[in-house]
């Protein structure tokens, strides 16, 4: 028995079956996600239509000028070029992506942001090629002093220790067994001491281009020698690149990360990044007792009150809060946006992170307690 579609629906099945005709991959579920998104936005007018192609078709970055002209083709009946669709950013989610798995929307791309010294609100989709540039010598003193000088904290297990503070009970019994009931000492243990878990979160937006090579070639050598320790980006995105800095050869693992994170050098929402992790169970308790490591300018273009609350939401879970900019070269450096000064009363530090010489002394100096 075969079921007939309902006639406003017969368009919304038939363009997915126009892609996969010119080539493009698009999954029977992914044609169900375009019509319920369809039915979701209205849609009040055609633009709806196209977002929730864009967003639900998911055509390759490197194919849109193709898939534009479907698009039109199809629904417009247009075989020249039209103008551009606009969008509200303010309107949408931001997208979270877990090594490679979605698991919220996107919102649309603007044009780059070429000059890198300002915030942008909009979402720029590239691809980084990261730059040869040398640190070997700084990063290799720095992975050879961090795994003796990471943070640590006191581990409910305990070991045998001569300092003790508290009697093995067990080891007592065993020996007093072992010399016909004579015990000759009195065992003590005390608290293991594990690494610390530090929580790396590295801005990508455009008014941190000219840091952000380094800050992940930092995070490469930093993932070589903790143990415990989770790193994500964030823009107009939030995506988690753990698994891809602990590769050991350092070219690959910078060729996964920028596969994984589209939005390079784009736009400026941390509040709904930071907002976005704290939204995911296991993504908070990455942060639950860590040391983290914010490395950004704080130049939000976002609502100010987003980011004030995350970041507050943040603190009361992290050990320490560490936010090192690019801007504070000098002792005097002050904050100059209002989200930065709202949130300096909440975190513990507010340093420099202009290179990398920076980044590893400070958290190696924070892992020895000398703080101030």
């Amino acid at each position: 028995m075969s079921l007939s579609l309902p006639r406003g629906a017969k368009p919304f099945v038939d363009f997915p079956g126009l892609m996969r005709a010119h080539g493009f991959a698009v999954a029977p579920e992914q044609t169900v996600g375009f019509i319920e998104a369809i039915g979701l936005l209205g849609p009040r007018a055609i633009d709806d239509i196209y977002r929730a192609a864009r967003a639900m078709l998911g055509p390759q970055p490197e194919r849109l000028p193709e898939f534009d002209a479907l698009f039109r083709t199809f629904f417009l009946g247009q075989t020249l070029e039209a103008p551009a669709f606009s969008d509200d950013d303010d309107d949408q989610d931001l997208r979270v992506q877990d090594d490679g798995d979605s698991l919220i929307d996107t919102p649309e791309a603007e044009e780059p942001n070429e000059s890198g010294q300002q915030a942008a609100t909009g979402e720029v989709l590239n691809v980084r090629r990261f730059a040869a540039v040398d640190e070997a010598t700084v990063l290799r003193r720095f992975r050879r002093a961090a795994p003796a000088r990471l943070p640590q904290r006191r581990a409910y297990r305990r070991i045998a220790s001569r300092r003790g503070n508290a009697w093995s009970l067990r080891r007592s019994l065993k020996e007093a067994v072992q010399r016909d009931g004579e015990v000759l000492r009195l065992p003590k243990l005390r608290r293991k001491l594990a690494q610390r878990r530090i929580l790396l979160l590295i801005d990508v937006s455009g008014s941190m281009k000219g840091q952000t090579d380094g800050y992940l070639r930092f995070a490469h050598s930093l993932a070589r020698a903790a143990e415990r320790l989770e790193i994500f980006t964030l823009g107009t995105r939030l995506t988690r690149v753990t698994r891809a800095m602990k590769r050991r050869n350092r070219e690959q693992a910078l060729a996964i990360a920028s596969g994984l994170v589209a939005d390079w050098d784009g736009g400026t929402r941390i509040g709904d990044a930071l907002g976005a992790f704290l939204a995911v169970p296991r993504f908070a308790g990455f942060a639950r007792g860590a040391l983290v490591v914010m490395l950004s300018d704080g130049l939000e273009r976002g609502e100010h009150d987003a980011m004030i609350d995350a970041v507050e939401r943040l603190a009361r879970l992290a050990w320490r809060i560490e936010w090192l900019t690019p801007l504070a070269t000098d002792a005097g450096f002050a904050p100059q946006t209002a989200a930065l000064q709202a949130i300096l009363p909440v975190i513990d530090h507010l340093g420099d992170g202009s290179s990398i010489e920076r980044l590893a002394a400070r958290l190696l100096k924070v892992a020895s307690g000398k703080t101030r």
